[in-house]
This record gives structure tokens, sequence and C-alpha cells, in this order.
């Protein structure tokens, strides 16, 4: 396979028998999975190879906070330590971790009744209260402002790089950070136009890229005056809980995987971003009854008040507004994988901007 693991040297390090089978995972958007089977049982190797999140310190603390939060009841995969008591094992320059399978499948909240979606909405207000229990508080600051239009873009739940940063204004708990400059945007909005209007051979997506810019464009002129302020209050997030991230078995979340984004950031936010990612409907609307369940679920067990859900609905709403990280990653980079969610993606924005009281009410009603 290419860029196989190390299995034998990854193996003695944590003991865990000899390989068997060792087969990919779906590729994720970031980094490389691994279901591999030993003569010690099953296992998810994980090769942790996006360079802003592979940090072996900062992998160290992810698993830290992982095994605390299971140690109160939260559903997560601690990952396995090493002989040498570590949990990161790093084996020609690249990190690695060995986690215990987690028989399990994914779910949408397509797939989800209402009553899921509460417990889902739940389980976030769950992550966030425990969080704050077992990180850090002192000198506690969000992580750098995501530019939307900068080249850190990506499916994260935060946009960008979710690490806390030493110093500056955390003292107030608040996210400095406004919203995307939307001069910024037009900027990005007519690069990417010039580069839709290039590509050869032109196609479908090409055509709906560009009617997209052109409608975006035009939203943004008209709404150009609702720029948002600084963030609401921040705390310790996972920053990318969407569904791809949750495995679910008996209709239950059986675990919380992929912390590669834990840091801290406006929480709110973090649960508007998630039901955006779960609710959303192919249309590219939001099935509002269910993000309404979520949403009441979320704002009892994270002790989060109606009014800070309403200020993260619009701030979110600007980023989905400024936002064009798939288009950058096609036309930018090449990269093709996130094509399929754009069509969704990028309706939802316009939606959102016709519904938004209703998508307030949804959300702090």
């Amino acid at each position: 396979m290419s860029h196989a693991p190390p299995l034998g040297a990854l193996l003695r390090q944590y003991a865990a028998g000899s390989a068997l089978t060792c087969d990919p995972v779906e590729q994720g958007l970031l980094n490389r999975g691994y279901r591999l089977r030993t003569t010690r049982g099953r296992y998810f190797l994980k090769h942790h190879f996006d360079p802003e999140t592979a940090d072996p310190a900062a992998i160290a603390r992810q698993h830290r906070a992982t095994q605390r939060l299971a140690d109160l009841g939260v559903p997560v995969a601690p990952p396995l330590t090493g002989t040498d008591g570590r949990t990161v094992a790093v084996i020609g320059g690249h990190a690695y971790a060995l986690h215990p399978w987690i028989d399990g499948r994914h779910r949408h909240g397509g797939q989800l009744t209402t009553q899921q979606c509460a417990r889902l909405g739940a389980l976030l207000g769950v992550v966030h209260a425990s969080l704050e229990r077992v990180m850090p508080t002192q000198g506690r600051t969000p992580a750098r402002p995501t530019d939307v239009t900068g080249a850190t873009e990506g499916p994260a739940g935060t946009g960008g790089s979710a690490r806390a940063d030493a110093g500056g204004p955390a003292a107030a708990g608040v996210d400095p950070a406004r919203g995307a400059d939307p001069a910024d945007t037009f900027a990005l909005i007519d690069r990417l136009l010039a580069r839709v209007r290039r590509h050869r051979p032109y196609d479908a997506f090409d055509e709906l890229a560009r009617h997209r810019l052109l409608e975006r464009r035009a939203l943004l002129e008209r709404h150009a005056d609702r720029r948002p302020p600084q963030g609401g209050p921040v705390g310790w997030v996972h920053g990318d809980f969407h569904p791809f991230n949750l495995l679910y078995r008996d209709g239950e979340p059986a675990a919380i995987v992929d912390w590669d984004r834990l840091g801290v950031h406006p929480r709110a936010e973090e649960a508007v971003r998630a039901a955006v990612i779960f609710f959303v409907r192919p249309v590219g609307a939001l099935d509002l009854a269910k993000v309404r369940a979520y949403a009441r679920a979320y704002r009892r067990t994270a002790g989060a008040g109606p009014a800070e859900l309403a200020a993260a609905v619009h701030r979110v709403w600007w980023e989905r507004l400024n936002d064009f990280w798939m288009l950058r990653w096609h036309y930018e980079r090449g990269d093709t994988r996130a094509d399929p969610q754009f069509p969704a993606a990028s309706a939802l924005a316009v939606w959102w901007t016709r519904e938004y009281d209703a998508v307030c009410e949804a959300f702090a009603g």
C-alpha cells in the first residue's frame, strides 16, 4: 500500500502483537487511518499527517484530554500507551497513535430521529462542560482569528488551526476576532472568478461555481453592513464535531473521534457549525425541527443562554457568507475531494440569508 506505516516498529512500541491485516480506512481530508488486526486484537492506527496538527506535544495534549473525558463517562476512544509510557509514537519523523477499534457507523442528521437529535445536542453540551473541568483555564486564549479569505481554510469546524496561543486578550474570555471583512471577500471572489473562466475544459462544476460566486457577491453587497463584532464566550471545544467524527452503535453515540482541532474557541459557534453540517439537506436547507431539538438540549447541558446562541448564529451565517474553502481547494490546490459537498454548502448560504429569522428562532427560541 502507499504510505505504508512502519508496523513492526509501531507494534513493538505498543506491545500490540504481530500484524495480521492492515487496511486503510476511508481517507479523511487531513490525516490517514488504518484498520489494524494483530495477534492481540483490533486497533485503529492513526498517522497524524497534516502539518498543522502533527506536533507530538499537541497530540499528547489531545490524548490526555480524551483520557480525562473518558474518566467522566464521555464516549471517546483514548489511545493506548506505549512501552515507553507515551501515547504518541514518532518514527521516521512521522507521528502515530494506536487506538482501540470501535465498531460503529457514521450517521447524518437525516438518519437521526428528533429524540436522537436532542441527545446529540446534549452530548456536545456535555463535551463542552466536561472540557471546562479537565482542561486548563489559566491564560486561556482563543486561537488566532481564522482568515476565511486566507490559506488556512479547511473542513475543520473552526476553519483554521485550532491551537491556543499564549498571551493576548484571553482574560476577557471572549473571542476578539471580528467577522470577515467583505472587502477581502470581494477581492477573493474576483480571483476565483478569473480562475473559473480560465479553467479548461469548462464543465458543470465551473458553471455552478460561477453562478454561486456571482450570487454570493450580490448577497454580500446587500448585507455588508451586518458584519458581526467580536465573538462570544470562549472555551475548550472539539474543533471538528461533524458526522464523520462521531460513531454510533445501536442507535447511540459510541465514540467521538479525531480531536486534532482541540482548542479554545467560542463554544456556541461550534454548536451552530456542527448543527449546520449534521442537519443540512441536499437542497441546501436546514431541517429546523431537528435543529430546534438539538439546540435546546445543547443549551441545557452546556449552560448556554439564548442570546449566546443567537450571536453565534449570526457569526456563523456571516462566516458561511464569506467562506469559499471548497472552491479554493478545487481551483488553487487542484484538490477535488470536497467537490461533492459544494452544491448543498453553497446553496445553504443563500437559503440561510433568506430564512435568517427562522434559523435564529430554531437555535435560540
